[in-house]
């Protein structure tokens, strides 16, 4: 067979793609991922090393952070199928889910069991209300709140943020039906659970994260990623409580620590804001925060591979699955 790839150069970090596999359809080129569509509704997700932030992607990508994330949600999907069914198929490859594809809803869910990052800030600043969910006065920063809540987002397109909406909103606008929100609600509460008890077998906590779903059939399906660092915030379960008690910042399991260090330099994603430079420490210092992430998220030690010529092993790896 002839050859697809169309790179002249090694490419490590892989910060981006240009294939055209059997009975492709078209190409979607995300912040993270690229989405390529192939005929009979099937996607390749290949997760880049690019990183983004505030909704900007960063200048520089980041070793293993494609496979790292890739992994993590390709494990959470398949020990939370029986929840709820997702789309994923097969993992061919390190950084590649293939699935089916699915009709993505306008709307996130977002499950909160503590009052931190954008939630807390909003907070400080004085709301009380967060997509319609009334919080009490004298919270503290990483809270836990009583019972996990839900404040859904809408599902921006490209460049533009997500926005936080309220249930009753979401169904006034008719964006999905009463019947659906039932369900999204449903499973959304149950992933979180499951997240939980994963999360505590290996002495963390899941804080919050986000629950991406789509319909194939008139069915609904999780899609997107489940429970990795880039969706999803971890706490240290030995080292919260004391840490709350003397107001000191959580250690976390999470890409927060990427938008402190932005925050820190001036950059939050506001127009005229410019980017810190990413120096080759601050790179590898986030490389390797992911390879601790998944470390500690799944138990597994982290072996590094050869990073030369990504593309091509990823060429490689999916024509053999599509040619079984």
């Amino acid at each position: 067979m002839n050859k697809i790839h169309k790179w002249t150069e090694e490419d490590a970090p892989l910060t981006q793609t240009n294939f055209n596999f059997p009975e492709q359809l078209s190409v979607y080129h995300g912040k993270v991922r690229d989405v390529y569509r192939l005929k009979d509704d099937i996607l390749i997700m290949i997760a880049t090393d690019r990183i983004s932030a505030f909704d900007v992607i960063l200048p520089k990508g980041i070793a293993y952070k494609g496979e790292i994330l890739n992994r993590i949600a390709g494990k959470f999907l398949d020990e939370t199928k029986d929840i709820c069914p997702n789309w994923k198929l097969s993992s061919p490859d390190p950084m590649v889910t293939v699935g089916y594809a699915c009709q993505p809803l306008p709307v996130e869910m977002i499950v909160r069991a503590y009052l931190c990052g954008s939630a807390w800030r909003a907070y400080k600043s004085g709301v009380r209300s967060i997509c319609g969910i009334l919080l009490p006065d004298g919270m503290k920063e990483n809270e836990k709140f009583e019972t996990p809540i839900i404040t859904p987002t809408t599902k921006a397109e490209y460049g533009l943020h997500d926005e936080d909406i309220s249930k009753e909103e979401i169904l006034r606008r008719g964006l999905v039906s009463v019947e659906d929100y039932q369900l999204l609600e449903q499973y959304s509460l149950a992933l979180f659970q499951r997240g939980s008890e994963l999360a505590s077998q290996r002495s963390l906590i899941l804080v919050d994260t986000k629950y991406e779903f789509g319909k194939k059939d008139d069915k609904i399906f999780l899609i997107d990623e489940i429970h990795t660092p880039d969706s999803s915030r971890y706490f240290y379960a030995d080292e919260y409580q004391e840490r709350f008690i003397n107001q000191l910042p959580q250690k976390q399991l999470s890409k927060e620590f990427v938008r402190e260090w932005l925050m820190q330099n001036g950059f939050q994603g506001e127009t005229g804001q410019k980017l810190p430079e990413m120096t080759e420490e601050i790179v590898n210092n986030i490389s390797e925060r992911y390879i601790e992430l998944y470390e500690n998220l799944t138990g597994e030690q982290f072996i590094k591979t050869d990073t030369q010529n990504l593309s091509i092993r990823i060429e490689n790896n999916v024509l053999n699955y599509l040619q079984k």
